[in-house]
């Protein structure tokens, strides 16, 4: 029974999430603009407000809010062939790590001036340069972000990624961009998948293009960033712990070794990617792990609005907005000032 007791603990808590996101999962089909993910949060944080003794599903809400989350990442790497990503990718490169680098600079400079928390700095800055709700997922678990700090900087991504889905067709059409440099911004200027194909499949319905691919290769190589980006966030998490032990700070507890720290299933997320590369997987098999990978990441979620007071949200979420806009903002400008100096346009 003692083998059972884990299990049987978090059983109630992965089942409600489970639950809940069946129905975010299909409103997310229904409106892929918001997606599964956000829907999830919603249904979380509204059924949580029923909810006065959450002590017989906190152990699963956080084995789902944590693991599950990491599961769902590791999951997503079956859906990168980095050789082919790469070499349809290569053209946009340049821009990627544009920006990547104005998104993640502007984050660290915004967040200090407007003293927002740091590790909602963080994912904001994180989750707009890369790819929304998958990078924040990455993120999250290396930064030791708190289940609140999470919902808000999705709805903080969310929110942008609804504009930008509405607003970037017309925008391209104001600019006059061809087919190929709609993609490519597209691809670079959105923030979450849902959001860069809602916005080319708008455009190619506008234009009777052919867009959405060439989008969605660019945001799979910005994907690959996760990579590094999540490493280099270990390392700092380790150097803090250190340098906080060294001036005798008395919070810290434990060990701040590499073991413990590293980001161990992003090297998963490399080696699942990396199958995908050199083995020829069958193509079912392939979209059924990425299938699972987004119902995860939508499980995570609904977990993280299980445990998010959505009244504390409203309250404190006004700087991350404008940390958000301005990200969006001057990622916007990057891609589009990149695209115009190397001619893709």
């Amino acid at each position: 029974m003692t083998f059972f007791s884990p299990v049987l603990k978090k059983l109630p808590g992965v089942l409600l999430c489970l639950v809940l996101s069946i129905p975010a999962y299909f409103l997310g089909i229904w409106l892929p603009v918001v997606g599964g993910p956000v829907f999830g949060i919603l249904l979380g944080m509204v059924v949580t407000l029923f909810i006065k003794d959450k002590t017989f599903i906190q152990a699963g809400m956080s084995y789902t809010s944590k693991k599950i989350l990491q599961y769902a990442v590791i999951l997503l790497g079956f859906g990168m062939n980095i050789s082919a990503v790469l070499e349809k990718g290569a053209q946009s490169l340049p821009i990627i790590l544009v920006t990547i680098g104005t998104a993640l600079i502007t984050g660290f400079i915004v967040s200090k001036i407007l003293k927002i928390k740091k590790n909602v700095g963080i994912l904001v800055s994180v989750g707009s340069s890369i790819c929304g709700g998958s990078a924040i997922a990455a993120a999250a678990p290396v930064i030791n972000a708190q289940d609140d700090e999470i919902a808000q900087s999705i709805s903080v991504i969310f929110l942008f990624n609804i504009l930008a889905a509405l607003l970037f067709p017309t925008l391209g059409d104001v600019l006059k961009l061809s087919n190929e440099g709609f993609g490519i911004f597209a691809g670079t200027a959105v923030n979450d998948t849902s959001s860069v194909t809602a916005a080319a499949s708008a455009w190619d319905g506008i234009h009777n293009s052919n867009t959405l691919e060439d989008a969605t290769i660019v945001k799979l190589t910005r994907t690959l960033a996760i990579i590094p980006i999540t490493l280099v966030l270990a390392l700092l998490q380790i150097l803090q712990e250190k340098n906080r032990k060294n001036t005798g700070d008395n919070e810290v507890t434990g060990s701040y070794s590499l073991i413990k720290i590293f980001p161990w299933f992003v090297i998963w997320f490399l080696a699942a990617s990396l199958i995908t590369t050199f083995f020829n997987l069958p193509v079912s098999l392939i979209n059924a792990l990425k299938w699972l990978s987004k119902f995860f990441i939508i499980m995570a979620m609904t977990a993280i609005g299980l445990n998010t007071n959505i009244i504390k949200l409203v309250k404190t979420g006004g700087k991350p907005i404008v940390l958000g806009f301005i990200c969006w903002i001057l990622i916007t400008a990057s891609s589009l000032a990149m695209q115009h100096w190397l001619g893709i346009w």
